[in-house]
């Protein structure tokens, strides 16, 4: 076969290939613009091209986002809550005014979202990060638990209970005291007890999606600022209503007092050093009883504001103050939460629970909080489609891709046979032409 024959040949094959490659894999699903803008994105997340463009419009440290002047093309709980500005129902006053850069107002029970302001903006989140923490964990750790915490996290900066490298808390008083005073060592000895700072991150960003917090990106346990980290006031409101509906995370937050383990008289040498340094996965309690110390919450408004439940503030430098929390009147719930704020806010808030309940059943809702995302529905493998009947039966639409590897094999052989065939002919025509 001549040098051009050959060269033909292999650009035949080699097209074969690649058209081979392009196809899509079995099992695949072809997703088809559902979005105004004809991006669709088959989970209902938002746009992340459009939502996520921190890193080129990070914003300026007067307004806190993160997010710049960028906004979802799909948020999620409806169109009126991509707006920035202040989103209010028709025919009733606009909620009291805050000082905070983001706001949302939502009855716990029904999902309505009552009011808001700039809801899916991403802000830092500080200390209210923990409730997804709690969220995360709750259903994870054993709260009988005795835990002995690494020195890493007894050492962990910014607010603390105060932790010691011993064998004296149970993962219930962890918990207790990361939610009601913000023990960041608390959490950091929460997020060991579950395995590994790295584990527990994996589990709070997938706990984040399965509840459609999509705004929501956890870098820290405890809410200590870090590049990438965010949240919305939209999505504090996500992960609230969830843990509303857990017992020991409605129990927890709403402990105006309690007491926590103390190392005082816990320190005789020979009970010390029954724990190494390894056996923090399964430590047990020392025979001597351990002392305590008593906590108390940081949220001003339990005890002092009808109905509170509580739940958690937050501050640092850059995210400035934020809250959520939850009020119970009259069988409704009220969930307010606020990002961003320069000063003191508890009456600021309180005015805005108010305003909720007043309005709460009489307006038109400007929004909702989605219910959590449905798992993915388990997919048969290629083989079983194809000896089943049904994948004899005619394809419509897109399920095209349930085929794809019968498509691949023929125009795999196809391909094949159609290079070997042009090949041989003209192999033939050459010997043909070349006979005397």
């Amino acid at each position: 076969m001549g040098t051009n024959h050959r060269a033909l040949v292999a650009a035949l094959m080699t097209t074969t290939l690649i058209g081979l490659t392009a196809a899509p894999a079995a099992g695949a699903t072809i997703v088809r613009g559902s979005l105004a803008d004809g991006s669709g994105l088959e989970t209902g997340a938002p746009d992340t091209a459009t939502l996520d463009a921190e890193s080129s419009a990070s914003a300026s440290p007067d307004t806190g986002r993160l997010n710049g002047t960028q906004t979802a093309a799909n948020p999620i709980g409806g169109q009126l809550l991509g707006r920035r500005g202040l989103i209010v129902p028709a025919g009733i006053a606009p909620p009291p005014k805050t000082e905070a850069s983001a706001f949302l107002i939502a009855d716990a029970d029904t999902g309505q979202v009552l009011a808001a302001k700039d809801p899916h903006g991403h802000y830092r989140p500080a200390s209210t990060l923990k409730t997804l923490t709690a969220v995360t964990l709750i259903p994870k750790l054993d709260k009988d638990r005795w835990v002995k915490p690494s020195q890493w996290a007894c050492n962990e900066e910014g607010s603390a209970v105060g932790i010691v490298p011993e064998p004296i808390y149970q993962i219930d008083d962890l918990m207790r005291a990361m939610l009601i005073v913000s023990g960041n060592d608390a959490a950091d000895a929460l997020a060991e007890a579950n395995g590994s700072l790295a584990k527990t991150l994996a589990d709070m960003n997938k706990e984040a999606k399965k509840l459609q917090a999509y705004d929501t990106v956890a870098k820290t346990p405890n809410g200590l600022d870090k590049p990438g980290q965010r949240s919305s006031a939209y999505d504090l409101a996500l992960i609230a209503r969830a843990g509303l509906a857990m017992p020991d995370f409605r129990k927890y937050v709403s402990t105006k007092t309690a007491k926590f383990p103390a190392p005082k008289d816990h320190g005789k040498k020979k009970d010390r050093d029954r724990q190494g340094d390894d056996d923090r996965e399964s430590p047990t309690p020392t025979t001597t009883p351990p002392a305590y110390y008593e906590i108390a919450n940081h949220n001003k408004l339990l005890g002092k504001y009808k109905g509170m439940i509580g739940i958690k503030n937050g501050y640092t430098t850059k995210a400035l103050g934020s809250f959520v929390g939850a009020a119970t009147r009259n069988g409704h719930t009220i969930i307010v939460v606020i990002m961003h704020h320069p000063g003191g806010f508890w009456e600021e808030v309180a005015k805005l629970l108010d305003w909720g309940f007043a309005a709460d059943g009489k307006v038109t809702p400007v929004g909702e909080l989605v219910k959590p995302a449905a798992p993915p529905t388990p997919k048969p493998s290629s083989l079983a489609v194809r000896h089943s009947p049904a994948a004899q039966a005619p394809v419509s639409g897109g399920g095209w891709t349930d085929h794809a590897p019968l498509v691949t094999a023929a125009v795999l052989g196809v391909g094949l046979a159609g290079a070997l065939a042009l090949g041989y002919g003209l192999r033939r025509r050459r010997r043909a032409a070349d006979q005397p």
